[in-house]
């Protein structure tokens, strides 16, 4: 996780001070990731106890993504008055809140509120830790950016793996939720005893960052933004749902979609200095798509192909999509980071009971088609599949239309 290797800007702490800040701040995110993936790995488990449709798990989901937006609506406003460790002391107490009161939930208002707790962590992880890094490396912030969401596919792939061989155990939901409480209490450690940089005033003045939230360019990327979430959440989230019966392990699919992402991530200078943030957008759209569409179609060993193309798709999306903000727009701040991060997982929130209503709604169709068992559960996973695809196909337009008009820009500047 260290930051160690990349040249530090002048700051009013030490290399090793933002060395352990960048790792606080992984830490955190892996535990972030870590709900997704264990929630997605219990997801079946949960309906099974409390009796759920899949629509109702859906607004479970929800919460999650609901939580995330109402911390990061809030988050940039609290970074310019408080900064960030007040931020990430947030996260810390409602991952312990949230994390706890899932384990003893009794019913699904139990779930709901729980889930939503851990959603608002999640959203403090991100309001207070993506301007901090940004303000760390100012000259390198895409590259950081990228960087620091390795652990986003990081935690995916080990809350897959460990719900996995969790479940494999015979290991229930409330052991899984609670294995999450150990990296969350590492990441407190780390934040009782860290060195803080002072933050800039005037970048972090809420009112010149509202001021600029307004720009044309802004709120294109944050329509793009509720786009690419859904996209890479909105597939990962229903996994089970979607590859239950392909012949491949769900589970073992979404840790190597994640794996991928990651290493993607942390490799993401290069690609990004060559390509421009635009550019790199437009290539994932046009590989999610297809790998989107490839899933829809196969079944068995090639599902491992296409959830491969689906990978390299997906990984560039929200860091980059950060960067642009950050190198494109930076006098929205704090605040302009947190608001399209919190952007793109409200969409998230709202498109998983309608993800979840299409899933009840396709296995209906699959029954009225005398289809059961295995086949059941694979034509109703294709069949969401081939919603799904349509989100990157949009993407494929827009980000074409970014592309141009960032290289206008930058001829007319030159």
């Amino acid at each position: 996780m260290s930051s160690s290797t990349i040249d530090a800007p002048a700051m009013h702490i030490s290399n090793e001070q933002m060395s352990k800040l960048f790792n606080m701040c992984c830490i955190a995110l892996t535990v972030t990731a870590m709900t997704f993936a264990i929630r997605a790995g219990i997801l079946t488990e949960l309906g099974d106890k409390f009796g759920l449709s899949a629509t109702q798990l859906g607004w479970v989901n929800a919460m999650a993504f609901l939580g995330f937006p109402l911390a990061t609506m809030f988050g940039g406003v609290l970074y310019n008055a408080f900064g960030p460790r007040k931020l990430v002391w947030m996260a810390f107490t409602f991952h312990i809140l949230g994390l706890g009161l899932t384990i003893v939930a009794n019913d699904v208002w139990g779930l709901l509120i729980s889930t939503l707790f851990v959603g608002f962590a999640n959203g403090c992880v991100e309001a207070g830790c993506n301007p901090l890094i940004s303000d760390m490396y100012k000259d390198n912030k895409t590259t950081m950016l990228n960087r620091f969401h390795v652990w986003f596919p990081g935690g995916i792939v080990i809350g897959a793996l460990v719900s996995a061989a969790m479940t494999s155990l015979g290991l229930g939901w409330q052991l899984q939720i609670a294995v999450m409480i150990l990296p969350t209490l590492v990441y407190g450690a780390l934040l009782k005893t860290a060195e803080f940089p002072e933050i800039d005033k005037n970048l972090h003045s809420t009112r010149n960052n509202i001021r600029n939230l307004f720009s044309p360019l802004y709120l294109f990327l944050v329509i793009c933004m509720t786009i690419t979430a859904t996209a890479e959440l909105g597939t990962q989230q229903w996994i089970q749902e979607i590859l239950g019966a392909s012949g491949a392990h769900p589970m073992l699919i979404l840790a190597m979609i994640t794996g991928i992402m990651a290493v993607g991530r942390y490799f993401a200078g290069p690609i990004v200095h060559k390509f421009q943030p635009s550019g790199v957008l437009l290539g994932s759209a046009v590989l999610a798509t297809l790998g989107i569409f490839l899933m829809s179609q196969v079944s068995g060993p090639m599902v491992y192909v296409a959830a491969i193309i689906f990978a390299l798709g997906v990984t560039y999306f929200w860091p980059t999509m950060l960067g642009c903000v950050s190198e494109y727009q930076p006098q929205t701040g704090a605040l302009g980071l947190s608001l399209i991060g919190g952007a793109g997982m409200f969409a998230v929130s709202i498109w998983n009971p309608i993800i979840g209503g299409w899933v009840d709604d396709a296995k209906a169709t699959a029954i009225a088609q005398n289809l059961s068992g295995d086949e059941l559960t694979l034509a109703s996973g294709q069949a969401l599949l081939s919603n799904l695809v349509l989100f990157p196909l949009v993407l494929i337009v827009l980000f074409i239309c970014l592309h141009i008009y960032l290289k206008r820009q930058q001829a007319i500047k030159s």
